[in-house]
């Protein structure tokens, strides 16, 4: 919370000889949504009252509300930094809640103090907590056992704490594709709950009109296990996960679907199907893209590509530097900075992905890349901290401030990916990008959450698949 009252490197007390019945103490803070969430956080109270501003709007306040206990911990703040301050014993508090806190409220919290005890040597403070407009939102009285001795100690910065909201990005994610018309998407083997949810959830948002495609008896049954409603949806039966990929890749070469979706089958029948069909090669390789979002990084975070080219060749990174910059594109950024990683940030022989991330550097600068700013070899930290860039003196335009993470391999580009979601807690969703249609590509472990991240990826790739087929038939017309 933000306070407009100086800040001093010092705490000095007041003891209980000092204090004197009617002397007073105030405290000013004013609410941000980020108070509300940190006390959710701390405090476990996730009330949606207190966070769901859809949900709020539809309570009697009218909108979200600060927790009433963030009020009483403002006085507790009180008591023990300034008034008495350091040294004292909080013994007991009775409260009463008189009007609603909301974000931006500037609360003024005043202590008075109300009787001495010389016997205990404690005493009655009157606390009353008024906002901007003069109006008590919270009152009572607190027992407290001052300190006897004085103390100066020196002022501690409170810990930070890092907020990060995954439903709140999920939503501003969603809210990219709100005008976009849902396409049809060819679901292909969904015959575990996790495939088949993700499928539906996606539908739910209206991101895809869902084809089914499977044995049709093992899907109904995980629905009905699921509790998953399948009225309406479109199924094509077929015996097992290759026929489905043959028949989902078909369709998509007729232009029948316009996104595929991964379901419960190894992603090499999948990609296998697809490469089978001519109509859906566009002369590029296929590569793998994830979207992260990641608590500690100001922006979104493409890392590529970590699924499917193993131990890619020089050309094949062209491909797929290539596509992640087109990709990038489409999401928004006008010229991506793609950080091309190595274990150090400079060209070293021994080190054959140093080489390879000069030539795509001089590839870019020949115009055999297009669209973004490159800069290599960089190491993971040169590309994403602009303390590591100041401390070891890099000069670049890219250094600190990725847009995309272009990896040596998959296999450090597996490791990569995993230590941001499962250590940072970063939000991750992944596509397939190089053919003709999108292909969302999720992993078993991933919940609903990247499943319609990965969808929603899916549809703006499609529909800048449809502006690109417009264009061309415009210019051959």
């Amino acid at each position: 919370m933000h306070t407009n009252a100086p800040e001093t490197k010092w705490m000095e007390n007041v003891t209980y000889d000092e204090l004197t019945v009617g002397q007073s103490a105030r405290l000013l803070r004013t609410v941000r949504l980020e108070d509300i969430q940190a006390f959710a956080a701390v405090s476990g109270d996730i009330n949606p009252a207190h966070l769901n501003a859809e949900y709020a709007d539809s309570t009697m306040f009218h909108g979200v509300i600060a927790h009433g206990m963030l009020g009483a911990a403002l006085i507790s703040a009180l008591f023990g930094t300034q008034f008495p301050g350091p040294g004292t014993i909080y013994l007991g508090q009775e409260l009463k809640f008189t009007r609603p806190v909301r974000i931006g409220d500037t609360l003024t919290v005043l202590a008075t103090v109300a009787e001495k005890d010389d016997e205990k040597k404690r005493v009655k403070m009157d606390c009353l907590v008024t906002n901007q407009k003069g109006e008590v939102v919270l009152k009572g009285e607190a027992k407290l056992m001052p300190p006897t001795q004085k103390v100066k100690v020196q002022r501690i910065d409170a810990p930070r704490i890092q907020l990060f909201d995954p439903e709140a990005r999920q939503k501003d994610l969603l809210a990219r594709v709100q005008s976009l018309e849902a396409v049809r998407c060819a679901v292909v083997h969904p015959c575990d709950e996790g495939s088949l949810s993700g499928a539906m959830d996606s539908a739910r948002h209206g991101l895809i009109i869902p084809v089914l495609i499977g044995p049709e008896g093992r899907i109904r049954r995980v629905a009905k296990e699921a509790g998953i409603n399948l009225d309406g949806v479109e199924i094509i039966s077929v015996e097992h996960s290759h026929a489905a990929a043959e028949l989902a890749a078909a369709m998509a070469a007729r232009q029948d679907v316009e996104i595929l979706m991964k379901g419960s089958l190894h992603t090499d029948e999948l990609l296998k199907a697809v490469l089978a069909q001519p109509a859906l090669r566009t002369g590029r390789r296929l590569s793998h893209i994830f979207r992260f979002d990641v608590p500690l990084y100001d922006k979104p975070l493409l890392i590529t590509d970590a699924a499917i080219n193993i131990r890619p060749s020089l050309l094949e990174k062209v491909d797929i530097v290539q596509n992640a910059i087109d990709f990038a594109r489409v999401l928004g950024t006008e010229k991506p900075k793609v950080a091309i990683l190595s274990a150090v940030e400079t060209v070293t022989p021994s080190i054959p992905s140093t080489l390879d991330a000069a030539a795509l550097c001089k590839m870019a600068d020949r115009g055999q890349i297009k669209g973004g700013e490159l800069d290599g070899p960089l190491a993971f930290d040169n590309a994403v901290s602009m303390d590591a860039v100041r401390i070891k003196g890099i000069d670049s335009g890219v250094a600190g401030q990725a847009d995309i993470l272009m990896v040596p391999d998959l296999e450090s580009g597996n490791m990569v990916a995993k230590q941001l979601e499962y250590l940072a807690h970063a939000s991750g969703s992944g596509l397939v990008l190089g053919a003709h249609v999108p292909i969302a590509l999720t992993s078993r472990a991933d919940g609903p959450r990247a499943r319609v991240a990965s969808c929603v990826l899916a549809l703006l790739a499609a529909h800048e698949k449809r502006k690109q087929r417009a264009e061309n038939a415009w210019k051959l017309g």
